[in-house]
């Protein structure tokens, strides 16, 4: 497990990556976030000329928020369909182009039936919705920063690849 200031460095850099791709190719980014709170959007924002290209998120945290806001099916919210459903949501209401969510367990106790660590990050990008499971150690911080930095990774291939 690599250094929580590594980790930090890492996520600036690939928040770095996303601004210059989407200047590139002059679209938005959206993201909407649980178990990250803003954290993802604290990396995005920081970025080159976010203002030109960030379109904002919503810190969905309460399930409440993820269902009459984002448009989320009530029920369980550490999902793939959640993940999905949120990136979805996040981009129809800022309308941008592109949209990461994420939720998951940040622990140290289970959630829904899921152990610690367990994350559902999605992609939304102009061809569709991707989502990804992951499974990370450690306490909650070491989870929400390695969700973090995940779903930039994702965001960023998203961009390359379309």
């Amino acid at each position: 497990m690599s250094d929580p200031a590594e980790q930090s460095d890492d996520g600036a850099e690939l928040a770095a990556e996303i601004s210059e791709l989407v200047r590139k190719h002059d679209r938005t980014v959206a993201v909407a976030e649980s178990l990250t709170s803003g954290n993802i959007a604290c990396r995005l924002g920081a970025a080159p000329a976010a203002s030109g290209w960030f379109a904002g998120g919503v810190t969905a945290y309460a399930s409440a928020v993820k269902f009459e806001v984002l448009g989320v099916t009530p029920g369980p919210v550490i999902t793939a369909t959640c993940a999905v459903q949120m990136a979805d949501g996040v981009a129809r209401l800022t309308h941008a182009d592109y949209a990461a969510a994420v939720t998951g367990v940040g622990g140290p106790d289970p959630e829904e039936g899921h152990p610690a660590g367990t994350v559902f990050a999605a992609v939304h990008t102009p061809t569709g919705t991707d989502f990804t499971e992951y499974h990370f150690d450690g306490p909650p911080e070491t989870v929400v920063e390695s969700a973090t930095r995940e779903a930039l990774r994702m965001l960023l291939k998203a961009l390359r690849d379309n």
